[in-house]
């Protein structure tokens, strides 16, 4: 579609000023992030150049790589779990809640945790894990254990409980939307046909809800790998995530370079999960 050069000042200057808020606030820091990703550090600080020794450094150090492989471990333990959470409840407000009063008030229910901060919810499983939190003190009030104990924090677990709570409305609500948006019409024609159930949920629900499954957990996945407050609040010293590494390399260890390496690898790292997902969606779609 060609632009009518009548129209082209009122186009320009429509979507001039968000382009320009893009270029400045995200192209812009992206290519400042990638080119001093080649820097040399020199301490106390870090000089232009353009080398290969920070990437060296990431692929041949074990613990930078071993930090990637426990964060992309820790996403998607979160994301599985908050696909197999937040897909019945899913269901269960698409097609079973009949009242549109009382499914508008669950679907807000699942929403409102993300009106509140982060480090609240965070702090709130902190709260519950903790050694005299409510988890200890209902095992002992049951009589079960004679002292608190202390495996329910400080590990990866409690890291997989938290992020699963914090993400899962980001789970739920892609879900959600593609289940209302099946036609009732097709799985009334699978009834018709003799079809259980329980084939009804295998051959028409679960195909075409696919796509709202692929969204949240790519959601899901990409939001985990890049939280860094979590595995300070409720991790041990085996949760340290890759955002750590790299808050930890633009602070306290001040190496802007190596830094900004690790932060263009999450980026196209990313960036690869996008590009995958939206492949799956596309043969998803041509497949249905």
């Amino acid at each position: 579609m060609k632009l009518d050069r009548r129209n082209a000042p009122g186009f320009l200057a429509l979507f001039s000023l968000p382009l320009i808020w893009s270029l400045l606030l995200l192209i812009v820091p992206y290519l400042i992030m990638i080119s001093v990703g080649f820097w040399l550090r020199k301490y106390p600080t870090f000089v232009p150049d353009f080398q290969f020794a920070n990437y060296a450094q990431i692929f041949t150090d074990p613990q930078y790589i071993g930090v990637i492989l426990r964060t992309a471990k820790i996403a998607a333990c979160v994301t599985v779990l908050a696909t197999i959470l937040g897909y019945p409840l899913a269901y269960l407000l698409a097609f079973t809640v009949r009242s549109p009063g009382l499914r508008n008030l669950m679907y807000l229910m699942v929403i409102v945790p993300l009106w509140v901060s982060y480090l609240l919810r965070a702090y709130t499983w902190k709260t519950i894990l903790g050694t005299n939190g409510v988890l200890n003190s209902f095992l002992q009030s049951l009589g079960l254990i004679d002292a608190p104990l202390d495996i329910f924090l400080y590990n990866q677990t409690a890291m997989v409980i938290t992020l699963t709570y914090i993400f899962i409305p980001f789970m739920v609500m892609p879900i959600f939307s593609s289940l209302e948006n099946i036609p009732r019409n097709l799985i009334e024609a699978s009834e018709d046909l003799g079809i259980g159930p329980f084939g009804t949920f295998l051959k028409v629900v679960l195909p075409l809800s696919w796509g709202g499954i692929l969204a949240g957990a790519t959601v899901t996945f990409c939001l985990t790998f890049g939280d860094f407050v979590a595995p300070v609040l409720v991790g041990g010293p085996d949760g340290t995530m890759i955002a750590n590494v790299l808050q930890n390399q633009f602070g306290a260890a001040l190496n802007w370079p190596l830094g900004s390496a690790l932060a263009t690898l999450v980026l196209l790292l990313v960036m690869a999960i996008l590009w995958l997902s939206s492949r799956l969606d596309r043969t998803a779609r041509i497949t249905l």
